[in-house]
């Protein structure tokens, strides 16, 4: 059972967010070519092939949507924010091939295909991973993401925060621990709610603050819809544990029930279904809250939260 009415998202958000897609997809597709760039010395065939492997596998692409929906709020054009949504999107596919190693969450399916280490080999997988990091910062330190200087700095280390060790890499690393590898105790609901807020909130949020830092939006803006975006990874991580004890692997197209197998603890655990989508209802509100200042501007940026809330892959 779905945790809102069926309708509650609109069309015009769905026809956007299917928009961006496309146009990342194209723009991926072009970075990710055998094209070899100025400053490279070459690009190995089986490299890129297993980088396009993880990037051109559809996906939502919610995370460049969020970049470019708020940037669009204080007037940026699309075509000048994709270049550093799909600068985010390759971080994100990183963490995905990553995550799915052996030596971490171990899977072998992910949007119905072989993960990259089935695909290919463990190492390429790493070396994948690698590749689509670093490209993530080049696109973001490049000029023609934007011509401030300032604004891809700024960019660049906001990031590097919300990826490295005080934001997603850290969030692996305690959902590794949350899984008893390292002999911890098991998670309390505040400690599983920061875990969320690292591994899958972090960048989450960073893109809706990554279109006010395009859009060169006010400090009480851009910590404004830093909040929405913070509220809504949470909701979206919630909406994930309640799929994952639901859905059918052939409707995610992946594997299901793994944190269960495991024995990690998640808010589905720790409040039962129907408490976990009163939270996601709250969180949905949250992020409301933090866009009360943007009037009906922000609608698509409303959507995009109970998007991440109702979803059902």
């Amino acid at each position: 059972m779905s945790q809102f009415p069926a309708t509650s998202t609109s069309q015009t958000f769905r026809d956007r967010l299917a928009a961006t897609a496309g146009e990342v997809e194209a723009i991926l597709e072009e970075l990710l070519s055998d094209d070899i760039r100025g400053g490279e010395i070459a690009r190995p065939e089986r490299l890129t092939a297993a980088m396009r492997h993880a990037v051109l596998a559809g996906g939502k692409r919610l995370r460049p949507c969020l970049v470019v929906e708020v940037a669009r709020i204080f007037g940026v054009e699309t075509k000048a924010a994709l270049r550093a949504a799909s600068g985010i999107e390759l971080l994100h596919c990183y963490s995905l091939v990553h995550d799915d190693l052996p030596a971490m969450d171990d899977d072998d399916l992910r949007r119905g295909r072989p993960t990259v280490h089935k695909a290919y080999d463990e190492a390429t997988a790493i070396l994948v991973g690698d590749a689509l990091q670093t490209l993530a910062f080049e696109i973001l330190a490049d000029p023609r993401t934007d011509p401030d200087p300032e604004i891809r700095a700024t960019l660049v280390l906001g990031l590097a925060r919300a990826a490295g060790l005080g934001g997603m890499v850290g969030g692996q690393m305690l959902d590794l621990a949350a899984e008893g590898r390292y002999g911890e105790a098991a998670l309390d609901l505040e400690q599983v709610r920061r875990l969320q807020a690292m591994k899958t909130g972090a960048l989450l949020a960073f893109s809706a603050e990554a279109g006010a830092i395009l859009g060169r939006a006010e400090p009480r803006q851009r910590e404004a819809l830093k909040r929405f975006g913070t509220a809504l990874g949470a909701a979206f991580q919630v909406a994930d544990d309640i799929l994952d004890r639901e859905a059918t692997a052939e409707s995610l197209g992946k594997r299901t029930g793994k944190d269960r197998d495991r024995g990690k603890a998640t808010l589905v655990d720790l409040l039962g279904l129907d408490a976990a989508r009163a939270e996601c209802r709250r969180l949905v509100e949250e992020a409301h809250r933090s866009l009360q200042d943007f009037g009906p501007e922000a609608d698509i940026l409303r959507d995009a939260a109970r998007f991440a809330a109702e979803r059902r892959v």
